[in-house]
């Protein structure tokens, strides 16, 4: 792999990285970031592997290099949050991290006195907020299909208001045995770039599943039980958080806590306008105005600013302020509001419009890289065979046309289409060229 140890390196492993489902353009801040992570070593490792998760053998035989330091060097790079070990039943299977969720996450939940993380804090900051390139690269198309969905909190809907399982915090919980606990990548970034103290406690990035046996097996969290899980989930009602899941209907992996004063989702919706960095949940917030009081604690519970206290018309009862949930994308559904209004005015009621949520994390990924034109990359995944070379560059440019795009995101097709590609995907050797 030598050949390819040159002053670009971080270029070609910027164009590597930005083949996800998240992309991620080429920015100076990103290039100091990606920098700062990954050694030169590492980005030529990178930038020979699959772009789908590869055994081993598969990677050692693209790369040219004896399986055993290689593995060390995946292990490594695992121990860190920048390459995923995968197990497939069978052995692992290795994938380079996105940068969400991926290397952001992973970083900003490591442990060590003598770690950089305020250089990676401002890195981190800086390319995702400092700039417009990464937000509009993957939401400023309109983008529906995001990593993350707003969780509601389950009580705070009306009467007639059934919350679906996969919406309901307590079943995800139930479904899994395994469980993590570790530090919020967010809340964590955001104390060392010195923002006031949060009332939250550091430690709430809580997962689920494989997402927890990976994170524990690299180091990344600590075990814990259901029954801690569950203490979790009521602390975090009682702080009135939000919670996110994995953007799946089946097999969701984790369960964020998020606040309004660290969750760069969050801050991102709030400063940006772009309602599809947090996937709504399949209701949202509506206010009863005669039970309202106009007491305003809901306003200040939004953690995307989504409620406003406007004045009343005049009535036989004077003028008072009531609250009013935004009409359309600003409400996330997820039930924060309701948990504070004291005269039970606010409730969470069915939305209008059906919310896309994939069945599991192979539509995700599949959906989100269709959006964001990287499809081609997993379709056709070898980076090193010019026969993928041009069939990504062929494909990609057919998948790119707004008409191609729009007919495959039609609910209709799209579950051919996806039937399709997993139908490929079984009978699809496990080791390619």
């Amino acid at each position: 792999m030598g050949h390819i140890a040159s002053k670009d390196i971080y270029r070609q492993l910027g164009e590597r990285l930005d083949q996800a489902p998240i992309r991620t353009p080429w920015t100076p801040v990103f290039e100091k970031l990606i920098s700062s992570l990954y050694s030169p070593e590492d980005a030529i490792l990178l930038v020979h592997m699959p772009y789908r998760p590869a055994t081993l053998a598969r990677i050692a035989r693209l790369c040219q290099q004896d399986p055993v330091p290689l593995q060390r060097q995946l292990e490594a790079l695992c121990h860190r949050g920048l390459v995923l070990d995968i197990w497939d039943g069978e052995g692992y299977r290795y994938m380079v991290s996105p940068l969400v969720i991926g290397f952001f996450e992973f970083t900003m939940m490591r442990v060590g006195p003598e770690l950089p993380f305020k250089q990676w804090a401002e890195l981190f900051q800086g390319y995702m907020f400092g700039g417009k390139e990464f937000l509009e690269a993957n939401f400023g198309d309109g983008q529906q299909v995001s990593i993350m969905r707003a969780l509601p909190h389950e009580g705070t809907q009306a009467e007639y208001v059934e919350i679906l399982e996969y919406e309901r915090a307590s079943s995800l919980i139930e479904n899994h045995t395994k469980f993590s606990l570790g530090l919020c990548s967010c809340r964590h970034e955001k104390h060392h770039l010195g923002h006031p103290p949060c009332r939250v406690p550091m430690e709430t990035c809580t997962s689920m599943g494989t997402g927890a046996e990976f994170l524990i097996r690299n180091g990344l969290a600590k075990p814990i039980d259901k029954l801690q899980m569950r203490d979790i989930l009521d602390r975090s009602r009682d702080l009135g958080l939000t919670l996110s899941a994995d953007n799946v209907r089946r097999d969701a992996g984790f369960i964020c806590h998020c606040c309004g004063c660290c969750c760069n989702l969050l801050q991102g919706i709030r400063e940006t306008g772009y309602t599809g960095i947090l996937v709504t949940a399949s209701v949202v917030a509506k206010v009863d105005a005669e039970k309202c009081i106009g007491c305003g604690l809901c306003v200040r519970a939004c953690p995307i600013d989504a409620l406003s206290l406007r004045q009343a018309e005049v009535t036989a009862e004077g003028k008072r302020a009531i609250p009013q949930a935004q009409v359309g994308d600003f409400c996330l559904g997820c039930g924060v509001c309701a948990l504070q209004c004291p005269s039970g005015a606010l409730r969470l009621h069915p939305r209008e419009q059906r919310v896309y949520h994939p069945e599991d994390s192979f539509e995700r990924v599949l959906m989100q890289s269709l959006e964001r034109n990287s499809l081609q990359a997993l379709i056709f995944d070898n980076p090193m065979s010019r026969t993928h070379q041009f069939m990504r560059g062929l494909v990609g440019g057919f998948l790119k046309l707004p008409l191609v795009k729009q007919t495959l995101m039609n609910e209709t097709v799209r579950s051919r289409f996806l039937a399709t590609l997993r139908k490929t995907a079984d009978i699809a050797p496990k080791e390619q060229s």
